[in-house]
């Protein structure tokens, strides 16, 4: 096999839940950069699905790799005409990024909001992982296909951060699924990984690590983070690029299934 085969998507077609997020765009530029067709899924509230569609398109030049479909990922229903939207418009995926999730509270655990906690839990478990992957696998199974599953878990799901109680608990489900997926989808050909960011910037967190745009004045909390990390930084959100493109290619991760890469400038292995 030639080297560059490993990494080249061409004619793969795959679905980004969640799409219209900064995190999610900047997967999809790289899976378009290697030749694959990209779905954005979303609800289309904070951003128009549309203007996600466009956005990509300019930033890529490939308006032909990519479709958009708004479709909210907490409802089976309209996720199976969603799939079925995409089958028909632009092809069967053989590839899905779970790309739903985020946060929306920070209190003391005494003082959780429970109806929070909930659509927390809601959001990054059910919407997040669950429904997705029971209306994608059940489809590959019975069609034979030997997709691929990435899941979005967190530093939260390795070492619990403070004050994001549900947001934790959920985010150690998704590794924790994520395995227990592996295991039941394998004999199918289906592969189930994850990727676990550390602390990127995006529309959600920023005004939690960030006190100043203007002036690059970080929180106290965006403080600790870095003084944390060995690398001194903050992540780019282009350096999620790489592990998308070889956990959605069968090439270059075939026989790898069940685990979550961490891609956190060494957050995870910092000591004193």
């Amino acid at each position: 096999m030639e080297h560059n085969d490993l990494f080249n998507l061409n004619g793969k077609v795959i679905v980004i839940t969640g799409g219209c997020g900064v995190l999610a765009g900047a997967m999809a530029k790289s899976l378009v950069a290697s030749g694959a067709g990209v779905s954005l899924w979303g609800r289309g509230k904070s951003r128009p699905v549309a203007g996600a569609v466009e956005a990509l398109a300019r930033e890529t030049g490939r308006k032909d790799l990519i479709h958009g479909v708004t479709v909210d990922a907490g409802d089976k229903a309209a996720l199976e005409g969603a799939l079925a939207q995409t089958v028909r418009e632009f092809g069967e995926p053989e590839v899905l990024i779970n790309g739903v999730g985020g946060n929306k509270s920070k209190s003391p655990f005494l003082d959780a909001d429970l109806a929070s906690f909930r659509e927390i839990l809601d959001m990054n478990i059910l919407g997040g992982l669950v429904l997705p992957t029971q209306v994608f696998a059940s489809r590959w199974i019975e069609k034979k296909i030997r997709g691929s599953i990435i899941n979005i878990a967190s530093m939260a799901s390795y070492l619990p951060l403070s004050g994001v109680w549900a947001y934790g608990a959920a985010k150690a489900g998704v590794m924790n699924l994520t395995a227990a997926c592996a295991k039941e989808f394998a004999p199918n050909g289906i592969r189930v990984n994850a990727i676990a960011p550390g602390f990127f910037i995006g529309n959600q967190n920023r005004r939690l690590l960030v006190a100043d745009d203007a002036t690059g004045e970080l929180t106290e909390r965006g403080k600790s983070v870095i003084a944390h990390t060995p690398f001194g930084r903050f992540g780019e959100a282009s350096e999620l690029g790489g592990v998308t493109v070889f956990l959605a290619s069968g090439r270059a991760s075939g026989f790898i299934t069940g685990v979550t890469i961490p891609v956190d400038g060494g957050y995870l292995v910092h000591n004193i």
